[in-house]
């Protein structure tokens, strides 16, 4: 959900539909005028310039990321989501420039947060808190969090969403995409248009708080007898569309665990797994954001806080029942199961080459393989990630390029690559073969 602020300053959001489009606008301009000039820097060089090592130059990249920081929303979304390190749909360069992103991101100014509070909760609100926190916890790309206890003794975290923000997304992200496309770094043939729609219709959904706030009591509801997770509790009373009222929880950042004991980081690792086990076959209903800030750690309790609902998605039966036939059919080693499977999902289709098709299966196998032959899985030593992106970088040098993936299974093969990171900062080991069978059975 957040990222600390300790990174961050006082910065005011552009909240005119205007004043955001002539920053893009003057953002991709400066970028393609840096672009020209370096380019005849290197043709009066005698050198022939490659549109990337254009692109990827300081200043650049500079640019570009402090732009989306400043302006938030929509914009600085698409750059953390294309920065991600799992289910990239985009090149490794372009996650370059995108990826100062993930720890940049500024906060409103107080002047500007006392007026969105007043067009919230109206002028006087003031009065019923004995304490709000101006400076917030953390901020992010849609809202920031602050800390508030209210004359009743209700100790808050507040999520308040940045100005302009929603009536902002559709042109934020046509742009962003227009920057994408003069990048040079698709592959060709890649269509990025769905993509974009879908974010678009997700970012509509996280600046909802209201919808939001369901989703985080729904959550709730699901892990109230599951003493190993901690989750804030939705004051409706002070949300509005707009902010977020939630009950206070404490932690760390859950990457503190990487210090803790084998033990403990290996029961991290594991109920964090079977949380996300349960979210796809028995609750049907999945946090599908695997950014490392909506997980805190509190070493006291030994608890695992959840935060952030906005990224929340329902997982069909359907999807459910092909990802367990997939996976029997992976331990199993039938190959010609998989294939059938693969296509259902939407992996690939029937005019994929059959050599592509051959190797897809392969890395599929290859995960399948790590898994069981290992009793306990040590997320730390397994060399499955870089023989993962070995296999993948060569299937896209043979000429691979997907098909729009169904954006359900493209949020769970993010998920599921989020939590492998997490594992694997963790230096988590967990038993998987074995909690993948108590669910593949039933």
């Amino acid at each position: 959900m957040v990222d600390e602020t300790s990174q961050g300053r006082a910065v005011a959001v552009p909240s005119g539909r205007l004043a955001r489009l002539s920053r893009l606008g003057s953002m991709t301009a400066g970028v393609a005028g840096s672009m020209a000039l370096n380019g005849v820097a290197q043709l009066g060089q005698g050198k022939r310039p490659a549109m990337r090592d254009l692109l990827l130059t300081p200043r650049n990249i500079t640019r570009i990321t402090d732009q989306l920081a400043q302006m938030r929303g929509a914009a600085m979304k698409i750059g953390q989501l294309i920065s991600m390190d799992t289910g990239d749909v985009l090149p490794p360069e372009l996650s370059e420039i995108m990826g100062r992103l993930r720890s940049d991101a500024h906060f409103m100014p107080p002047p500007q947060l006392k007026k969105v509070l007043n067009a919230n909760w109206g002028e006087g609100w003031i009065r019923h808190f004995k304490r709000f926190d101006v400076r917030p916890l953390a901020a992010a790309s849609i809202g920031q969090v602050h800390r508030a206890v209210l004359r009743d003794g209700r100790d808050l975290a507040i999520k308040v969403q940045y100005p302009g923000i929603a009536q902002s997304i559709d042109s934020d992200v046509a742009n962003v995409g227009a920057l994408i496309r003069m990048s040079g770094l698709l592959p060709a043939g890649l269509e990025i248009e769905p993509y974009l729609d879908e974010a678009c219709k997700q970012l509509h959904e996280e600046t909802d708080y209201v919808l939001e706030g369901a989703h985080l009591s729904r959550f709730g509801a699901l892990l109230a007898d599951d003493p190993h997770f901690d989750l804030p509790v939705l004051h409706e009373d002070w949300t509005t569309r707009d902010v977020l009222a939630m009950s206070f929880v404490g932690g760390r950042a859950i990457e503190s665990a990487a210090s803790a004991s084998q033990q403990d980081r290996d029961e991290i690792g594991a109920r964090l797994i079977g949380l996300m086990l349960n979210e796809l076959f028995r609750f049907g209903w999945m946090q599908t954001d695997p950014n490392f800030a909506n997980y805190r750690y509190n070493a006291e309790t030994r608890r695992i806080v959840l935060l952030d609902f906005g990224a929340t998605r329902e997982i069909s039966p359907e999807i459910a029942g092909q990802y367990r036939r997939l996976m029997r059919a992976g331990f199993a080693e039938d190959r010609a199961a998989m294939d059938g499977i693969a296509r259902e999902i939407g992996f690939y289709g029937d005019g994929t080459l059959e050599a592509h098709r051959t190797q897809i299966l392969r890395m599929m196998a290859m995960v399948f393989e790590a898994i069981k032959k290992a009793p306990v899985f040590d997320f730390a030593s397994t060399d499955l990630p870089n023989r993962m992106q070995d296999e993948g970088t060569a299937l896209a040098e043979a000429g691979f390029v997907p098909e729009p993936l169904p954006m359900d299974i493209l949020y769970l093969q993010r998920k599921f690559g989020g939590m492998f990171l997490l594992g694997a900062r963790l230096g988590a080991r967990v038993p998987l073969m074995a909690m993948l069978e108590g669910y593949l059975g039933e």
